[in-house]
């Protein structure tokens, strides 16, 4: 996996300009990527409208191509495949991002759990799970919900 990830760096940065920041950045866009690909699985039927809601978050929060975007959810769903836990993703998340960008992932979460328009009870664990371990509080939580519901209509 790791040889995976470095040839992702190695097509998509670079190789003058590699630092550690697009290391993290990148570290981070697998992260994210894998939590999005793990709610998808979360119900029994991943849907075409839960992958593509997971290509537009990740296409939004990151500014990719489709071509980089297909590749990083390849990755995400290899990085998802073998993890034991959600720690090795939501760890990276805590430290790394912003309480606004950590609410992000949040709303991502939730747009990918409404996309059958069915929000299981699952679902609704695998979110809360996810917004304690990357700090994200019950009313942040809520409102993220909220704006993930009205498809973003909601400020925050």
């Amino acid at each position: 996996m790791l040889r995976a990830i470095q040839q992702f760096f190695d097509r998509r940065i670079d190789p003058g300009h590699r630092d550690i920041r697009q290391s993290d950045s990148h570290r981070l866009q697998v992260a994210t990527g894998a939590l999005l690909i793990e709610m998808m699985r979360t119900d029994v039927e991943c849907t075409e409208d839960e992958r593509a809601v997971v290509v537009a978050a990740l296409q939004s929060k990151f500014e990719l191509t489709p071509e980089e975007t297909h590749d990083l959810v390849e990755l995400a769903e290899a990085e998802a495949d073998d993890a034991i836990d959600h720690y090795q993703f939501t760890s990276l998340i805590k430290t790394s991002f912003s309480s606004e960008q950590k609410q992000k992932v949040v709303e991502y979460l939730w747009a990918v759990a409404f996309a059958d328009e069915n929000a299981d009870k699952h679902e609704e664990y695998l979110v809360r799970k996810i917004a304690n371990l990357i700090g994200v509080s019950h009313k942040e939580f809520i409102e993220a919900k909220l704006r993930a519901r009205d498809g973003g209509s909601r400020s925050a």
